[in-house]
């Protein structure tokens, strides 16, 4: 089964509080200035941030499988199969698809 990037529904709540949060003090910024209504904002942005710790939401990631991309790409218009690597001539070399472990490469 596929890791998703789905995330709780506690997850989602604090994301929601935390626009909330950017969102006051944006308008509050495009209103005026309203310094009042912008530090409002902030604090709604800091609560959002301390919900966070509370629910663990930097637990909430989930890995996808290594992806393995395949190395003979079809480069025709026509759909005709040809021999071409990824890259072209001075593309990779390896006749096997490489994969990575995402625990000790996790960007690629």
């Amino acid at each position: 089964m596929a890791g998703t990037h789905g995330g709780r529904p506690s997850s989602w709540a604090v994301v929601a509080v935390a626009l909330v949060g950017f969102t006051v003090g944006g308008v509050a910024l495009c209103i005026g200035p309203n310094w009042l209504l912008f530090w409002v904002g902030v604090a709604i942005v800091m609560l959002a941030g301390l919900l966070g710790i509370a629910v663990g939401i930097f637990s909430d990631v989930v890995l996808d499988e290594p992806r393995v991309i395949p190395e003979v790409v079809n480069y025709s218009l026509f759909g005709a199969q040809n021999g071409e690597r990824r890259g072209g001539v001075h593309g990779e070399h390896s006749d096997h698809p490489r994969t990575s472990d995402p625990e000790q490469r996790p960007h690629g």
